[in-house]
């Protein structure tokens, strides 16, 4: 069997185009990097954003820890973000599916040594994922020292694919699946 490139998609008819992929990557709420420290597999699921100026993906994490040991030069990486959507129950158990929606980016992880570029990368995260709160106005605008204190990574896309299922809505029995209550509220 001949070996795949890595952005081609087996079902073809779930390949998306450019349009759609970057619109996924720039809505989708959490991703996963995947990367090596040697020869030890590594993920780090985070929040993240996708700056389309730069074609490049940004997370952050600690100043320490296995992610910046990994990131401490530029490296082959990967990312993946996706959403799920509907269970679909089928007559027999290996029929059972889901909807869902997918990226998986290609590139290199490295570390943004630029405080500009970091502080730009730190706040286009907060404008994502709290949008109605400014700088300066809700809340104190990142300081010098609470960028010595953070790690800001910059995954340089080379090659993405986006992948959707989505069924019609009369599909028999296709339900959402009740999140789980990982973080319990009062009542």
């Amino acid at each position: 069997m001949p070996e795949r490139g890595r952005t081609e998609i087996r079902r073809r008819d779930r390949a998306r185009d450019e349009a759609w992929t970057r619109d996924f990557i720039r809505q989708a709420r959490v991703g996963v990097l995947a990367m090596t420290r040697g020869e030890q597999p590594l993920v780090n699921s985070n929040l993240f954003v996708y700056d389309p100026a730069r074609h490049a993906i940004y997370i952050h994490t600690a100043r320490t820890g296995l992610t910046r040991d990994s990131l401490s030069r530029p490296v082959p990486v990967c990312f993946s973000a996706f959403e799920m959507g509907r269970l679909l129950p089928a007559d027999e158990a290996l029929e059972f599916s889901v909807e869902f929606a997918s990226v998986t980016a290609f590139g290199t992880g490295s570390v943004v040594e630029d405080p500009g570029e970091a502080r730009e990368a730190l706040q286009m995260l907060l404008d994502k994922y709290a949008p109605e709160l400014r700088p300066d106005r809700d809340y104190r605008a990142i300081t010098e020292g609470e960028l010595k204190r953070t790690s800001v990574y910059r995954i340089d896309i080379e090659d993405w694919t986006g992948k959707l299922k989505l069924v019609e809505d009369g599909f028999t029995g296709a339900f959402h699946v009740p999140p789980p209550e990982i973080f319990p509220r009062a009542r």
